[in-house]
């Protein structure tokens, strides 16, 4: 068992220690905007994890799951495709079908929905992760958190980079950027970055003999900023991202732990996710105070297909489907051909196996305008107003496999073997389609907010953020009569549901400066996120507590205290926080195979509470250690009804996806070696405890160790080459356990293991 006391220990002590040895460098400042004001770390009273340019450099952050593995009581879940992405903060967490758990903001433009979230991260300035609910500020989804992400504004002198790397898969990647001014006056200027990773992948299938997992994302980011004048600046931003993987490459077993058996789909699956984003950003000084006005439009689709369960090759007798006559046809008149089925052309006995297949395409214009006073002293205020369009069409269904290959499927289904009863026709299609769920969504949501400061004596500071959100949704069912099949009998083509979700999310803390070193803070909160629609009919069809039509809004009420010191002249940094959540409407997922729907359920009340404690510190002439620690203790209080009793055997349980601890130690090491050049080495330790799935505990993982590792030469503002390695220990584990009440269903989705690679940098 992970020894929870000692890492924040041997943190601090080898922090304090090392004074006596310590040059008089100081660690670098940090300024955060994580209340949209510039503050430093030590002066905003959140806890805040905050990645510089310089960190996010060692230690090679270049997508959401790096950052996120580097900050305590946070943690992400990827499984099934890329748009499948679980964010959770201090136990709040996003599921499939969901909204994300916490606002995610690129250069203050918020993202509007959860498939963008895994992407990568290419020429960035800073990230912050605000831990504990925001939406005062932020909105509906802040309910766990925010995320702010600031990529490198344009500059005023022409500069490049050119990055090009191999990896182990094999792979390789090219990324860069240019920029400058575009102007002799400088007022206009401009950044072109791009990113472009191709690689083979590195989980087997060993009935394919081939990997799972191969990847290639080319992504292109453009800003142009124009200072119109001395009160007028503008931003303008686009970015466009394609990637092509492949999904659906479960293995089936009983338990979170078990990582023996191998991968052995028989169809290697496809995804592919392409989005276009842009926004237009502009800030006006009024003398008194700066208007802000930010527009910004998404599109984005993916399309998923592949295996269905079992999992496992037609022929393979594990494979539930070789035993039941729906599915098996043999030649021989030993067992008879379902209705339709026996026209297939072939010869011989023929196993029929399935496949799957999602669309979604997502369609959101929004408008934020905010007035901030210009002031850093008195009364400090914020007024502003947001509205979100989303139009958002998402189909699933079956396939039949004949050996031929799935398909991809958007808006126009394939030939259907079920129609009139089941009984008619002769389909020839290569992998005919079987049940089809279709929906689509049109949401509009819009909220005002504030938030004023003011100084009650030289070292206290009263904040109070209020703010008032509504989200209108409508769902309209888009399966055809014909694709319905008899257990979905609640579809009905053109049935439109629809609910309004709206509450006030405040914000107030109280901010006390005892001394130059030390800062406290305390805060009570509340956070909401809106419900949503699972498919019709399934209230009644699926006998699982907790699952209905539509699945109800989330408010979460927090109470948080804290503590921020800069110690030993800066060259150490603490911070500590403890805090306590109510949360109704937490969500768990259930996909029930029956009707062969995905769902989202609810719980009634779940508490969390837990405490995070971190530190920076230099450590002598060369070395740097960043450190923490995070507990989450969450407990089931309150459950859904049902006539079997079977929830209340969920009480007092640890909630879904929460990891109840999760640790990180990063030591850097950095010296000269005459002339520019400097040599670096760093190590990533993270710790992620043990972990629940489902409400009734039925299957936990155990605790996880990974290492990663990096170490180069740099000659300063010139060249650089580094070589690195992902999970050095080659730990073997799941990143998701997907359970069902027939156990025999569980989805377990294989973490990636060891990787190695070099970059080479040119700066010009």
């Amino acid at each position: 068992m992970f020894p929870k006391r000692n890492l924040l220990s041997l943190a601090v002590l080898s922090a304090l220690c090392a004074t006596d040895t310590m040059a008089q460098a100081v660690l670098e400042e940090v300024v955060v905007t994580a209340r949209k004001r510039a503050e430093t770390l030590a002066e905003s009273p959140i806890s805040v994890r905050a990645f510089t340019e310089g960190e996010i450099r060692a230690s090679g952050i270049q997508t959401p799951q790096d950052f996120v593995d580097l900050t305590p009581n946070v943690t992400l879940v990827q499984t099934q495709s890329t748009g499948n992405s679980f964010l959770n903060i201090r136990g709040i967490s996003s599921a499939r079908n969901s909204e994300l758990a916490a606002a995610i903001l690129i250069d203050g433009v918020l993202m509007s929905n959860a498939t963008q979230l895994n992407q990568q991260l290419f020429d960035i300035q800073q990230i912050e992760v605000l831990r504990g609910p925001q939406g005062a500020l932020y909105g509906r989804n802040a309910i766990g958190g925010a995320i702010t992400i600031t990529t490198k504004a344009p500059g005023d002198e022409h500069e490049g980079e050119i990055r090009v790397g191999a990896e182990s898969a094999p792979g390789y990647s090219v990324k860069g950027y240019v920029g400058g001014p575009l102007n002799e006056s400088g007022t206009v200027k401009y950044r072109l970055a791009g990113s472009i990773i191709d690689h083979d992948g590195y989980l087997e299938n060993t009935y394919l003999n081939e990997n799972a997992d191969p990847y290639k994302d080319t992504s292109f980011r453009a800003r142009i900023n124009w200072d119109v004048s001395e009160a007028l600046t503008t931003d303008f931003r686009v970015s466009y991202s394609k990637l092509d993987t492949q999904a659906f490459y479960f293995v089936l077993d009983a338990d979170a732990d078990d990582t023996d058996k191998p991968i052995q789909v028989n169809n290697p699956g496809n995804n592919e996710r392409e989005f276009v984003s842009a926004s237009f950003k502009f800030d006006y000084d009024m003398g008194f105070a700066t208007l802000t006005g930010i527009t910004a439009y998404d599109d984005v689709s993916e399309i998923s297909s592949g295996d269905n369960v079992f999992f496992l090759p037609p022929d393979d007798p594990q494979n539930f489907w070789n035993f039941d006559p729906f599915f098996v046809c043999l030649r021989d008149g030993t067992t008879a051909c379902f209705p339709g089925l026996e026209f297939f052309p072939g010869t011989g006995d023929q196993y029929i196996d399935l496949g799957q297949n999602q669309y979604l395409e997502i369609e959101s214009l929004s408008q934020e305008i905010r007035l901030t006073s210009n002031n850093v002293d008195g009364l400090r205020w914020i007024v502003g107003a947001y509205a979100i369009q989303t139009d958002r069409y998402i189909s699933t269904g079956g396939q039949i496999d004949r050996g031929l290959g799935i398909f991809d499927v958007e808006r126009d289904f394939r030939p259907q073997i079920f129609t009139d009863g089941f009984t008619d026709g002769v389909v020839n299609d290569p992998a005919p389609q079987l049940g089809v769920l279709a929906d689509g969504q049109d949401n509009f949501a819009w909220a005002v907010f504030g938030q004023v400061s003011a100084d009650i004596s030289d070292s206290v500071e009263m904040n109070f953020s209020l703010r008032y959100d509504e989200d209108e949704r409508e769902n309209t069912t888009l399966t055809p009569a014909e694709y319905n099949v008899p257990f979905n009998a609640a579809v009905i083509f053109g049935d439109t549901r629809k609910e309004t979700w709206d509450a006030l999310q405040p914000k107030l803390t109280v901010r006390w400066r005892p001394s130059d070193e030390w800062m406290l803070y305390a805060d009570a909160s509340r956070g909401f996120r809106s419900g949503g629609f699972n498919q019709s009919g399934v209230g009644t069809a699926v006998p699982y507590p907790g699952i209905q039509d539509i699945y109800d809004e989330q408010i979460a009420d927090t109470f948080e205290v804290g503590a921020k010191g800069d110690l030993n002249d800066g060259k150490v940094r603490l911070s500590a926080a403890l805090y306590h959540t109510t949360l109704d409407g937490a969500y768990f997922f259930y996909y029930d195979a029956g009707t062969n729907t995905q769902n989202l359920g609810s719980l009634t009340e779940v508490e969390y509470q837990g405490a995070e404690f971190e530190v920076s510190a230099l450590l002598g002439d060369y070395f740097t250690l960043n450190a923490g620690i995070g507990f989450t203790d969450s407990e089931i209080t309150d459950v859904p009804s049902d006539e079997s009793g079977l929830s209340q055997a969920w009480l007092g349980n640890q909630a879904p996806l929460v990891s109840e601890v999760t640790a990180n130690i990063g030591l850097q090491f950095r010296a000269p070696m005459g002339g520019n050049r400097e040599m670096f080495a760093r190590a990533d330790y993270q710790y992620l405890g043990e972990t629940w799935w489902e409400p009734d505990n039925y299957s936990s993982r155990s605790p996880v160790n990974l290492l990663d590792l990096r170490a180069g030469i740099e000659d300063v503002d010139n060249w650089g080459v580094t070589l690195w390695v992902r999970n050095a220990t080659d730990e073997e584990w799941n990143t998701e356990f997907s359970p069902n009440a027939n156990r025999s269903l569980n989805f377990l989705w294989r973490a990636q293991p060891v990787r190695y690679g070099i970059e080479l940098t040119k700066w010009f």
